[in-house]
């Protein structure tokens, strides 16, 4: 078995409601944990809420909100024990947002 992290993007401003998928992430996640996949999930706070640190010549540099404004933040992730990268993609393919923000797949070292 092998550790997956699906990170979750969804478009700034134009997220669906959660009467439009709730129900979709429900299901989803259900599927996820009957499979035996599912190690963790999370959802992340806005970026209206974010702060990134810098470390430059030695001197650390704080700011209020992410790395790089961007049309599609990163909004969470599921960590997943599948057998390879295809089954990984599948379960990526299936995650409700696919179908209207990205989903990114990495695998997670030594794990």
């Amino acid at each position: 078995m092998a550790k997956y992290v699906l990170f979750t993007y969804l478009p700034a401003g134009g997220e669906p409601t959660v009467e439009e998928v709730g129900a979709r992430w429900g299901e989803y996640h259900k599927a996820m944990t009957d499979a035996g996949v599912l190690v963790a999930n999370a959802g992340l706070a806005g970026t209206d809420v974010a702060t990134t640190v810098r470390v430059r010549d030695g001197e650390t540099q704080i700011t209020d909100g992410p790395f790089a404004e961007t049309k599609e933040y990163l909004a969470g992730f599921f960590l997943i024990d599948v057998a390879d990268l295809d089954e990984a993609l599948k379960w990526a393919a299936d995650m409700p947002n696919s179908s209207y923000g990205p989903v990114e797949v990495r695998p997670v070292w030594g794990a």
